[in-house]
This record gives C-alpha cells, structure tokens and sequence, in this order.
C-alpha cells in the first residue's frame, strides 16, 4: 500500500509492505513502480492505512522541527552490504554528518570502500527516516544525492535550524 504527502522538500510517496515502511520516494514518481523494489507492484493507495498515517505523523513533525528520531518498522530492499551502510546511517544523529570515509570506516573498512559506500547510499530506499542526506563529502562538500543536492541542502539546513 502506498500515500502521497506534500513536504518541503516536494511530494512524497511512502510505501508499505507487511507491516513495515519499504519505500519513501521523491517525487516525480514511477507509476506503477515500487522503486525501492523493482518488480514488487505497489499496491493500493491508502490513504487511511495506520503505518502510513503514522509514517506521515512523523515526517511532519520532523519537517516542523519537533521529531528528531524517527521510531518506525523499516524493511528496505537491498544486499547485505547496502543494508549495513543503511544500518550505520541511522547511527549518524540528527544535526550531524558523517564523510563516506567515516562510515567505511565504522563498517571496519578501509577508504578504498568510500566509493561503495556512496553507491550503497544512493540505493537507500527510505531516504530522510534513513538519513543518507546526512554524508557528505571528506571536504565538507555536499555531494551526490538521489532526491537531488537542493533537496539535500534543504534536510540539512532545516535539521541546523532545529538546533538552535
């Protein structure tokens, strides 16, 4: 099942599957697609449906600056490898960054994996409640982002905002 919200950061279309959040997606959207699990229909729009009324709860209420955690079953779709960058990124808290060195390294890597990293990242198919816009570049820079580097710039900032 699936919804659409509206967010600062444009549409948003958020997809559940068994019990659990699969997917948020940017929009322009794929019809028909799940995007975060290619080949797995969508299913209905629901609208009503209590995962994703309190998947949305929680994305307004991180967008208005008072939700910094987010407290929701996640169940992306990828290697194993991609699931344990996606696990690190919920390590890297809310207001903060992390380089794609930093998490190779917390993976017990070395930087050679960096460019790995970055590629498992920009797969995250839960982006914002699986925060990938919070690596960045070694130099601080901000770089490759799925949803695109405005939208990543806007996350950041409004999580900088909300500290202070």
């Amino acid at each position: 099942m699936w919804t659409v919200i509206d967010s600062p950061v444009g549409d948003l279309r958020l997809v559940e599957h068994d019990g659990a959040i699969t997917a948020i997606e940017f929009s322009p959207f794929r019809d028909g697609t799940n995007r975060a699990a290619p080949g797995r229909p969508l299913g209905d729009r629901d609208d009503d449906d209590p995962l994703l009324v309190e998947c949305a709860r929680q994305l307004r209420a991180y967008f208005d600056g008072t939700l910094t955690e987010f407290d929701l079953p996640l169940s992306p779709d990828g290697t194993p490898f991609q699931r344990r960058v996606w696990a690190e990124l919920l390590v890297v808290g809310f207001g903060k960054t992390a380089s794609y060195g930093e998490i190779a390294h917390r993976l017990g890597m070395t930087n050679a994996a960096s460019r790995a990293v970055g590629l498992a990242n920009g797969r995250n198919p839960i982006p914002i409640v699986i925060p990938c816009h919070r690596v960045i570049g070694a130099n601080g820079n901000l770089t490759g982002y799925a949803g695109g580097l405005e939208r990543k710039q806007l996350l950041l900032d409004l999580e900088t905002d909300s500290l202070f």
